[in-house]
């Protein structure tokens, strides 16, 4: 709920105000339905079909208030929407959900109209005139029957055999475009800059100097396997998605695996932050085994018998150049 003193509070609307705010509402509700059924045509087409018959709905609806308007208060609809009003349930933009997935933007649209329901329903409960009970129930009960047509519109869109194989694509998308970029940048964040830090640490004792070389190295290394991924690639025929996206995720992760073991290097006693330093590798390797068996179907004990390895391998060579 959003509130704000420069807002009309809800009570205050009269029953035209409370009609165009609900006739501005179902527009809005329209226009994100189309937007999710644009995002998802050309991947997910059936459940691009549902969204689009459920804009047609919240179409209809809007039709039927302006009609009521005009039969009780003429054709000019006061300028209102949720914005104007404190309290007023208000959704989340489109550009924030549409990366978070196939299920994300169902769950969402489902929250949409629940959350509709129960504003009008908690409305109608608080005024005292009959008129404006009637007018809220009767959207609350219109949201409602929005959710059970967008069940009806999903039984009839999306069989099990085309919700399975939505579901199976956009795993499979979310894998490529998030999970493999993001997990190739761990790995190289945590096992390559391992040599140069324990090198520098061994070799100086400093620990100021060993987190500025280790902080320099995951910065460098994030943003070099960030272009690197990005340019690699465009997702045209691979069908990896965005490279941007696959850039961030492989950037961001290399940048995190290598500062997961500079950061203990802000102790200042050298030994205590080696010591942190050893716990958080073992850590960061075994996490990378984990997303390994979780995401990409790798035997658990083989997936970690390969990552500490080749950490091992590495952190030795940074050792011994660091102790030579």
């Amino acid at each position: 709920m959003l509130f704000s003193f420069s807002r009309k509070r809800f009570k205050d609307l009269s029953e035209q105000e409370v009609l165009a705010l609900a006739i501005s509402s179902e527009e809005d509700d329209a226009r994100i339905y189309r937007g999710y059924a644009e995002m998802l045509r050309e991947e997910y087409p059936k459940s691009a079909a549902v969204f689009d018959g459920m804009a047609a709905e919240e179409d209809g609806h809007r039709q039927r208030l302006i009609d009521l308007h005009q039969a009780r208060f003429g054709p000019t609809i006061p300028l209102i929407r949720r914005e104007h009003v404190s309290g007023y349930y208000a959704r989340r933009p489109v550009w924030l959900i549409e990366n978070l997935g196939l299920e994300r933007i169902r769950a969402e649209a489902a929250a949409m109209e629940h959350d509709a329901e129960q504003f009008y329903l908690k409305a109608a409960s608080q005024t005292s005139d009959a008129d404006t009970r009637r007018l809220l129930g009767d959207l609350a009960a219109a949201e409602a029957g929005h959710q059970n047509k967008a069940e009806d519109l999903a039984a009839t869109h999306l069989d099990d055999a085309a919700l399975s194989s939505e579901d199976n694509e956009a795993r499979r998308q979310f894998l490529l475009t998030w999970v493999q970029p993001g997990l190739a940048g761990l790995m190289d964040g945590s096992v390559s800059t391992l040599a140069p830090i324990f090198a520098v640490a061994f070799a100086t004792q400093d620990t100021w100097t060993t987190f500025l070389v280790g902080l320099a190295a995951s910065v460098g290394a994030g943003i070099s396997m960030g272009f690197t991924e990005a340019a690699s690639d465009d997702g045209q025929l691979s069908g990896r998605g965005s490279p941007w996206k696959r850039g961030f995720a492989s950037g961001i992760m290399t940048t995190v695996g290598g500062l997961g073991h500079a950061l203990p290097y802000l102790i200042p006693d050298f030994w205590t932050a080696t010591i942190t330093a050893f716990v958080v590798v073992f850590v960061e390797l075994w996490a990378i085994a984990w997303i390994q068996n979780k995401y990409m179907d790798t035997p658990f004990f083989r997936a970690a018998f390969q990552v500490v390895m080749g950490g091992a391998l590495v952190f030795a060579a940074g050792v011994l150049i660091g102790s030579g």
